[in-house]
């Protein structure tokens, strides 16, 4: 993995990566901090990769103006809760509250998103565990556990002897996604692979899962523009 600078105004800087698993020339601006990222197959020549991202630079610029920068969470901040921006303001007693777009968080500031993260996490595991618990009813089969973590790779797995771990971001985006992840991977409970009798399997459990999948897609690096730590 190496690194070119596109030069003009103003420069942009681009990780070159080299992949035996690509069949073409690709171009990525992650959604979290814009970083661009230029994949090559093994066989096609770097000079054969510059002369793409040239001519993808109107395209990459265009887009790197949109991108957004990440959030601090603290006083002030808007963060979204099952799809709904909220803003954090301090608030009084032992717990968070959230009432017309706002969380109250008490404490002293540099311990809200802390305490924060922690009411976040455990509102996840609520929702996710009411709908692992009912998608595996109708499905037939129980999981063995259910794990929380803050992955980057993947929204959820499931493991083969019946362990469903899910990221607790997903608590940040609407609850239809959610959802669908929970469904996703309990039809993992029965099928460990995508083949097509899987995907007749979610669909059977959740519906049409295709929306929730494309914004996941579209939008799901959006989730982890929020800091915590």
């Amino acid at each position: 993995m190496g690194q070119i600078t596109l030069t003009g105004n103003p420069p942009v800087a681009v990780v070159l990566r080299r992949s035996a698993r690509a069949r073409r020339l690709s171009l990525r601006i992650s959604q979290l901090d814009g970083r661009v990222t230029l994949t090559l197959p093994q066989k096609v020549p770097e000079s054969e990769g510059l002369a793409f991202l040239r001519s993808k630079e109107s395209w990459l610029r265009g887009h790197l103006a949109g991108v957004s920068g990440p959030v601090a969470v603290g006083p002030g901040a808007r963060v979204p809760v099952e799809g709904v921006m909220h803003e954090i303001r301090g608030g009084s007693g032992r717990q968070v509250r959230q009432a017309d777009g706002v969380l109250l968080v008490p404490g002293p500031e540099e311990r809200m998103a802390a305490r924060l993260k922690g009411w976040l996490r455990t509102r996840a595991r609520d929702r996710l565990a009411e709908a692992s618990d009912r998608y595996s009813a109708r499905l037939g089969r129980d999981y063995s556990r259910l794990t929380l973590r803050d992955t980057r790779s993947r929204w959820g797995s499931c493991t083969h002897d019946g362990g469903l771990m899910y990221s607790w971001r997903l608590i940040l985006g609407h609850p239809e996604v959610l959802d669908y992840v929970a469904a996703h991977e309990v039809a993992h409970l029965r099928h460990m692979d995508h083949s097509p009798a899987f995907w007749r399997q979610v669909e059977a459990l959740y519906g049409d899962w295709r929306s929730p999948r494309k914004w996941l897609k579209e939008h799901g690096a959006e989730l982890h523009r929020y800091r915590f730590d």
